[in-house]
């Protein structure tokens, strides 16, 4: 095996490998985010009762991503999974406007806990293609999220199912890591 190939082969491997916890109300689309970052069909997901993993290797990293089951009963154990997180994907239904009071409250506590103190957030304001939805930016002043002077944050709209905007929010994912 000649030195090029070597590089070649180095190269193709991923740099680092990144633990990403993937958080967010039940019927947010957690799954169906997963799912279609591992490039799996999403015409048939059922509630996640505990969690999903998948690794997927993008931008030189091969990311872990760890899906929590939303409902409120599996909430609570959500802080056995905090340990190690590089960064914090939470998922919102931005078509869901009884519910967003409800996901506020719960990722304003993520963000307390202090191992995920200086984690990155991406919040990804999904279902944008529910006709009544609400934009990502509205989701981010509801959410007060301009206030988190002591994070790096990003909001982006998607919808999983359609897999629009999920590319992007993955992009800066990988870019604040490499800063």
């Amino acid at each position: 095996m000649g030195l090029l190939s070597l590089l070649r082969k180095l190269r193709s491997a991923p740099e680092k490998e990144l633990r990403i916890l993937l958080l967010g109300l039940d019927n947010a689309g957690k799954t169906t985010l997963l799912k279609q970052l591992a490039s799996e069909e999403v015409t048939q997901v059922t509630p996640t009762a505990g969690f999903n993993i998948k690794s997927v290797v993008s931008e030189g990293f091969k990311l872990n991503v760890w899906d929590i089951g939303g409902q409120s009963k599996i909430r609570p154990y959500w802080k056995n999974y905090f340990e190690n997180t590089d960064v914090l994907i939470y998922v919102i239904d931005s078509s869901d406007r009884k519910r967003l009071e409800e996901t506020g409250d719960e990722l304003t506590e993520l963000l307390l806990d202090d191992k995920l103190k200086s984690v990155p957030l991406l919040v990804f304001a999904n279902k944008q293609d529910i006709v009544g939805a609400l934009k990502a930016s509205e989701i981010a002043e509801c959410l007060k999220l301009v206030k988190l002077a002591d994070r790096t944050w990003q909001i982006q709209g998607c919808s999983a199912l359609q897999s629009t905007g999920v590319k992007e929010g993955m992009d800066w994912v990988c870019k604040s890591i490499k800063k």
